[in-house]
């Protein structure tokens, strides 16, 4: 069978989603809304937000759409899902791969995620849950713990409501400031939380609600400069495999983690089809969940799907009718390195139309769009992130030997890229 595919989103995670299912022999018209002019080279682009429900609908209709990938958050903690397969207008039956209102709610709250995690046993770091007119006893519960302190705005925040700060004065005004609506209505309750001092790793899955296909971990970098040095930014640069996540820890996270929210689920009623992204701290080689997103994750998807050798499109379309026993995952042995080039300024204020140039002395590495346009036919830059520059190598080495090699033929006004991607974790103690 042939399926015509929608894929909402226009950054660098949905260009690497539509590169991999773009080379599906199951693959019939492809559309993205709104695309970006990497992902449009791919697929048809239509004009439009990811926010527009009616016209999300108006278009499966219209383009006889089998599938919907959603790439984003946003549309799925709002309900697209429910709103589209509730609409009057459809036509036929329709696949989308992402999870209803109830189930995206492990990203779109993060109280929810840490009472499912209470509930189901699922490791993670000790918390409490305050809203504003409980101020008192969130600041006596900060003083309750060592530094450093760990505040999260309990919805979405664009990736910016997590504030870890390193002495309780910090810590306080960060609190007045989340309360004050810094982060909006997504900071009307806030997560108080103890620091786990460990490693950063993201591991995914696709799920059908019952069974599960597990795809290649990843390490992100977060911090704008070397030596993770700087404010956080919404990640400049992954890699995938990570050398401690090898089999006695990955068995660590299926069975300490992965089963158990796959079951919880279920066990809770949610018809959960789509991705899980476990982001975990692993201490001293046990893993902790630190969040769930219900989506893939950026950068880590422009490592991610280079390696995953089967056909993504085939896993994506099972899990969405709820029938993955067929599908087996292939990943390639090979390691993926992404590099991310940011706009000058980024991630505070940054200016925005420069003129890109080299990405046509870039081959044979694969470079992603995340925040660029097109104008007077020529690509320019349109948001922090910009590109995302991606290469195989029999190991991580190579991998980061080809990025650097490359990722200075990329030039336009305050491009800069961290210099030290990888290197730790071919550093890694231990590491054949």
């Amino acid at each position: 069978m042939k399926y015509n595919v929608l894929l909402l989103g226009s950054g660098g995670r949905e260009h690497a989603l539509a590169w991999k299912i773009s080379r599906s022999p199951m693959l019939g018209n492809f559309y993205a809304l709104p695309g970006n002019p990497g992902i449009n080279a791919l697929a048809t682009g239509i004009e439009g937000s990811v926010g527009d429900f009616d016209l999300i609908v108006r278009t499966v209709v219209e383009k006889e759409i089998d599938l919907v990938v959603c790439g984003p958050e946003d549309p799925l903690v709002g309900g697209l899902k429910d709103f589209l397969m509730s609409s009057d207008s459809l036509r036929k039956e329709v696949l989308f791969a992402g999870p209803g209102r109830d189930g995206a709610r492990l990203e779109g709250s993060k109280d929810f995620a840490k009472e499912f995690m209470a509930r189901h046993g699922i490791p993670t770091a000790a918390y409490r849950t305050f809203t504003s007119d409980r101020k008192g006893e969130a600041m006596e519960f900060l003083r309750s713990l060592r530094p450093p302190y760990v505040i999260k705005a309990d919805g979405l925040a664009a990736g910016k409501g997590v504030i870890i700060s390193p002495s309780l004065q910090e810590a306080e005004a960060a609190l007045d400031s989340i309360f004050g609506g810094r982060f909006g209505s997504a900071g009307a309750k806030v997560v108080i939380e103890e620091y786990l001092n460990g490693v950063e790793v993201s591991y995914f899955i696709l799920t059908d609600g019952q069974r599960w296909l597990l795809l290649p971990e990843a390490k992100d970098y977060k911090r704008i400069g070397d030596g993770d040095k700087g404010p956080n930014t919404g990640g400049m640069g992954s890699v995938s495999p990570v050398p401690f996540c090898d089999g006695e820890f990955t068995r660590k996270v299926v069975d300490r983690i992965i089963e158990p929210t796959v079951r919880g689920l279920r066990s809770e009623g949610m018809d959960y089809r789509g991705f899980i992204f476990f982001g975990l701290m692993n201490c001293g080689g046990d893993p902790y969940v630190i969040e769930y997103n219900v989506r893939m994750g950026d950068p880590e998807t422009e490592s991610v799907m280079p390696r995953i050798g089967s056909d993504l499109l085939a896993h994506l379309a099972a899990a969405a009718r709820g029938d993955l026993s067929g599908e087996r995952l292939e990943i390639l042995r090979q390691s993926a390195v992404t590099c991310i080039v940011v706009s000058g300024g980024y991630p505070d204020k940054y200016a925005k139309g420069y003129p890109i140039s080299g990405l046509d002395r870039m081959e044979p590495l694969i470079v992603f769009s995340a925040g660029t346009s097109v104008k007077d036919g020529k690509t320019v830059t349109s948001g922090g992130r910009v590109l995302a520059v991606t290469a195989l190598g029999e190991n991580l080495q190579e991998a980061r030997d080809s990025v650097y090699s490359k990722i200075d033929n990329i030039r336009f006004e305050g491009a800069f890229h961290r210099s030290d991607i990888a290197q730790d974790m071919i550093n890694w103690p231990g590491r054949k």
